[in-house]
């Protein structure tokens, strides 16, 4: 599978369009070598992804173009996140709002 897609199912990368710009601008890497957006992607390249001064590290584990938003977790293995939570951020943008009924 292609990177910039592979980031986009796994929802690492929200937009692949946003992917594809990230990897143009040198801001992912597979094995150490930075990646166009065509580059393919297997189970056990580390891929990382650069953004300011955050670097999220990862072992691919899936490469499944189906997925849901539940399993899309399960295609990678985090190896190096320097802050807590991890992006992509699994908290809710306004944590005062009440949850639907």
């Amino acid at each position: 599978m292609r990177i910039d897609k592979f980031l986009k199912v796994s929802r690492v990368i929200k937009r692949r369009s946003v992917a594809a710009d990230a990897c143009d601008g040198g801001r992912i890497e597979i094995n150490g070598k930075v990646a166009k957006p065509s580059k393919d992607v297997k189970i056990g390249d580390v891929v990382t992804v650069s953004f300011g001064n955050n670097t999220l590290r990862f072992e691919v584990l899936d490469v499944n173009e189906k997925q849901t938003k539940q399993s899309a977790e399960t295609m990678y293995r985090v190896i190096e996140c320097p802050q807590k939570p991890c992006f992509p951020p699994t908290s809710p943008k306004n944590p005062n709002k009440k949850p639907p009924i």
